[in-house]
């Protein structure tokens, strides 16, 4: 790629990744159809946007680990249920027609900013709630179908990680997204892109200015999500989830 390219393709990282990192997901909305447009294959673009979202969740880590408070035994326990998943939904994409489960995502996702703007007080106020055996296994179990949705597909699926920790579990929007930018932003599309990078292929000469760009973007969103607080927040995730389920559902 020439530097006009490598410029627009961290342009384009930059303002997706900080969107997601403030909303808690949905930089695929932009990032994933920008290098399909751009030139590469389906399958190509997944993973590279994969490696790259890698870079969003670090940017955002340095800048959540300033703050503290997050719980480390619960972090692990999102990792333990998600990345099974992630690994699973991984594997069988490549080989699997994915329009018809893109607008049943996007519907779903649609639903969710629906469903947040519907409940004013939604993850405005942290209620520790669900955290018995039952609670964590039904928990865990959606955390995990959540994790094969994100191994397969890229747009949307960090959003609903962020609403389910708020609803099932009583987070408020702020550790949420934390949790969210951290884990599924690092973890779960790092074990996702080594997945896709082993079966299938990533563009290496594309990556330095997405990994720049996803970098820069997920530590400014970060920052901005801990000086606006869980009202911007809720307003954003809104935004993001009917931006992402509408541009999954029209294609």
């Amino acid at each position: 790629m020439d530097l006009v390219q490598q410029f627009w393709l961290f342009v384009i990282a930059l303002v997706a990744n900080l969107f997601s990192a403030f909303s808690g997901g949905g930089a695929g909305l932009v990032q994933l159809p920008a290098l399909i447009f751009l030139g590469l294959p389906f399958p190509v673009a997944l993973a590279t946007h994969k490696v790259a979202s890698v870079a969003l969740g670090l940017g955002a880590t340095l800048r959540h680990r300033r703050e503290g408070g997050i719980d480390w035994r619960f972090a692990g326990f999102i990792l333990a249920c998600g990345l099974p998943g992630v690994v699973l939904g991984a594997s069988i994409i490549l080989s699997v027609p994915d329009r018809a489960a893109e607008i049943a995502l996007g519907i779903l996702t649609s639903a969710l900013g629906i469903y947040s703007i519907l409940r004013p007080s939604l993850g405005q106020e942290a209620s520790r709630k669900h955290r018995d055996r039952r609670g964590f296994l039904i928990g865990g179990s959606v955390l995990f179908l959540i994790g094969a949705l994100n191994g397969s597909l890229t747009s949307g699926t960090g959003l609903f990680v962020t609403l389910w920790l708020i609803g099932w579990f009583g987070l408020d929007y702020r550790a949420a997204v934390t949790y969210t930018l951290i884990l599924v932003g690092l973890f779960w599309n790092g074990a996702g892109a080594l997945t896709l990078g082993i079966l299938g292929e990533i563009a290496w000469d594309w990556l330095p200015a997405l990994l720049l760009g996803s970098l820069l973007g997920g530590y400014l969103g970060a920052h901005l999500a801990i000086k606006k607080g869980n009202r911007w927040i809720k307003r954003g995730f809104e935004v993001v989830t009917l931006l992402v389920g509408a541009k999954l559902i029209i294609g």
